[in-house]
């Protein structure tokens, strides 16, 4: 087997994962919800093409999710101070709350499919995670 044949079965594991949990936390948000915050949260205000391009959705498709998170109060939109026909969007400490409370159903609903891990598994989905994290934080950054 081929190393990118493990990279794919960890998407596609992810993916699955992904999946499970919408199914378990029975949320209606929509994960693009969810991916924007994270988003803005982890690289601060973002332009909407900017958002668009790293959630990989269409600029109209970021514009009206934008507003119904800023109708929500889980995001602000304003103005680029460098170009005012852009506009740039943040976080809300509300957005902030949301998501943190979201993390936290989404972890208590995952938490049983993964509870006969011994510690060395354990150790190893850790490893994963932090490869994973690093890798694709150095994707996003050079774009």
């Amino acid at each position: 087997m081929e190393h990118s044949d493990d990279i794919l079965r960890l998407l596609l594991g992810a993916h699955a994962l992904t999946r499970v949990a919408s199914l378990e936390t029975r949320t209606e948000a929509p994960a693009a919800q969810w991916r924007t915050i994270v988003l803005l949260r982890d690289h601060g205000p973002l332009r909407i093409g900017d958002l668009a391009t790293l959630s990989r959705v269409t600029q109209p498709g970021m514009t009206r999710l934008v507003a119904q998170l800023a109708d929500a109060g889980l995001v602000e939109r304003g103005a680029d101070a460098n170009d005012s026909r852009v506009t740039v969007v943040t976080v809300t400490p509300a957005g902030l709350a949301a998501l943190d409370e979201w993390l936290r159903v989404l972890s208590a609903a995952l938490a049983p499919r993964f509870s006969d891990l011994s510690d060395e598994d354990w150790d190893v989905v850790r490893r994963a995670a932090d490869i994973v994290a690093d890798r694709t934080r150095t994707a996003e950054l050079a774009r």
